[in-house]
């Protein structure tokens, strides 16, 4: 082991679950707390301030100790954490505590895992975190459009006090606290182990990688997949674990294991992958392997990288012998069919011809159904993927329609669910603005917040029906890309998806209005109607737009039935 390396299994844990006698005391008084039910990120938080996979921290972090960390990479008394850990929660909710209340912290059930005891209430600069802390105010970055538009307002800080973790019905095998990880290397006597972070499937390449940092550094190798919130798109971790549990017996009996970090990731590049390495040091861990844009969210839809290629490399390096956890690079594998094997992209002689398959290729094969070569991945890997990424003519998907009021969406929607019908092979499913409102959105206004509501619902409904395997075809104004957004990120989780803009101008679409709607929106009878006096935001990711008023209603539904043929979502010509 390297001189400049703290002993692996020996750091101070944090354990912050009460005794039996502790717990039954605060459950009594819960009656008397105010209570929050945690968000999905917080969720994962939690677990891990309770578990010590965040020690040092005793809890969600004080304004002094966040503002610290937001400026510094550093906790109020000098202590390296590069990442703020806040309780994030309404500003009505916040306005009700007060230093030194308690508060019940629930999962989506009721259930009480833990209480904080306040120590500070405030509102911060959400636009200062997103520039210390990932770079940028660019809410196409995840963590920053976290922060600016579904985090909440403002911050609880305070020592946790934790009843019970939260429980997982899934995988509870892999699923190890710190403290138990560093009992199994010490009772087999291992004292250097080396982690592989990963968000996604492993294939060849990363096999071959991990065998190499394994016997560069002569250390155990730990696969310490992310199974809490990772960025959106990527495969769900059911299958991803799957996988790492199939590719165990590829390595040598003894050498690797596998276990499960339920942690919500931020995307944060560089001081993501400071942060990374703390969390591995807590469980045992002193060689960490990083590779390009080590947790980086890649680049905007400009095309700008929000990090470059080995700024995480360089920060981890600055702090290795500080944390006690030496960097080990990731080098991109390439295939080399002369030799028949992998090898370094750098090792590779010039001229030499190498293979390699990109994420997006991986996907469209998937996606078409076609063969994926044996040089690239293992057998058991490919069953595991087809199982949850069928092929494109056997998904769901869902055709989002979007348009002002009288732009022909409806009209539109109806004709392509009766191409759909008469084509067969899946259920179609109607969802008309008109029908939505009646139905599902019964009791709803016109106002941002109500229509941002209708929009999640029908992206909720539209979700499941992909999920299932069908077809739904939504047809609401939804006006504002922030939901539209938000619904092209669930769905295209559970399969297929296309956003149709009808772009008809508004003086067509008030020349067509039958109902008066927009003679009465410009004579102030009805208030927030979206082109008079709410806007509606014109989208820029439309796979398909519509000009009403160069084609038919018919000519319309065919060229939305060409594109789902031409993407493979339908087999028959149309």
């Amino acid at each position: 082991m390297s001189d400049n390396l703290i002993e692996p299994h020996g750091g101070t844990l944090v354990d912050l679950i009460v005794d039996d006698g502790r717990a039954a005391e605060l459950k009594g008084e819960s009656r008397d707390f105010a209570s929050w039910d945690l968000t999905p990120r917080q969720m994962n938080d939690i677990e891990l301030l309770m578990n010590g996979s965040f020690s040092p921290l005793t809890g969600f972090l004080g304004k002094a100790d966040y503002e610290s960390v937001r400026d510094d990479m550093r906790l109020a008394d000098g202590t390296l954490w590069p990442m703020p850990i806040t309780l994030d929660v309404t500003e009505e909710f916040a306005a009700g505590l007060s230093s030194g209340d308690k508060v019940a912290l629930r999962d989506p059930e009721g259930v009480m895992l833990a209480v904080i005891t306040v120590s500070d209430v405030w509102e911060p600069d959400r636009a200062e975190e997103a520039e210390k802390v990932f770079g940028t105010t660019n809410t196409e970055h995840p963590a920053v459009a976290y922060l600016m538009g579904i985090g909440n307002s403002h911050y609880v800080g305070g020592t946790v006090e934790g009843l019970q973790a939260p429980t997982h019905y899934d995988f509870r095998e892999l699923r190890k606290t710190p403290a138990e990880l560093r009992s199994e290397f010490d009772a087999a006597g291992i004292t250097d182990v080396v982690a592989f972070q990963t968000r996604n499937p492993m294939h060849r390449a990363h096999v071959e990688l991990t065998m190499r940092a394994a016997a560069e550094t002569g250390a155990h190798l730990l696969i310490h997949p992310v199974v809490g919130m990772t960025k959106p798109g990527d495969v769900d971790h059911y299958t991803r674990v799957r996988v790492y549990k199939a590719l165990m017996g590829r390595y040598a009996e003894g050498s690797a294991s596998v276990s499960l970090l339920g942690l919500a990731m931020r995307m944060g590049g560089p001081r993501e992958a400071v942060w990374h390495a703390l969390i591995r040091k807590n469980h045992g861990v002193n060689y960490f392997i990083v590779g390009r844009d080590h947790a980086g969210p890649g680049s905007d839809s400009q095309g700008t990288p929000f990090y470059g290629p080995y700024d995480a490399q360089e920060l981890v390096i600055s702090f290795e012998e500080e944390m006690g956890v030496k960097l080990v690079p990731f080098k991109l594998m390439v295939f080399v069919p002369s030799q028949d094997s992998y090898m370094p992209i750098d090792e590779v002689p010039d001229g030499t011809e190498f293979l390699s398959i990109s994420g997006t290729e991986l996907r469209q094969k998937l996606a078409d159904g076609s063969e994926i070569p044996g040089w690239f991945t293992y057998p058991e890997v490919v069953t595991e993927l087809r199982k949850t990424s069928r092929a494109r003519k056997d998904q769901g998907f869902t055709v989002f329609f979007t348009g002002l009021s009288g732009s022909g969406k409806s009209t539109i929607a109806n004709a392509l669910m009766v191409k759909l019908l008469e084509l067969g092979g899946r259920s179609v499913t109607l969802l008309d603005g008109d029908i939505v409102r009646t139905n599902l959105s019964k009791g709803l206004g016109f106002s941002k917040e109500d229509r941002d509501t209708n929009i999640t619902r029908i992206g909720y409904v539209a979700s499941e029906i992909t999920k299932a395997g069908g077809i739904a075809v939504c047809a609401p104004i939804a006006p504002y890309a922030g939901p539209r957004d938000a619904n092209r990120e669930g769905i295209s989780a559970v399969g297929g998806y296309a956003l149709v803009y009808i772009a008809t101008p508004l003086e067509v679409c008030e020349q067509r209005d039958r109902k008066g709607l927009y003679a009465k929106a410009r004579a102030g009878i009805i208030k927030e109607f979206t082109g008079i006096s709410d806007p509606y935001e014109v989208p820029t990711d439309a796979e398909i737009i519509i000009q009403t008023t160069e084609m038919s209603p018919d000519e319309a539904a065919t060229t939305i039935m060409n594109y789902l043929v031409d993407e493979g979502y339908l087999e028959t010509e149309v």
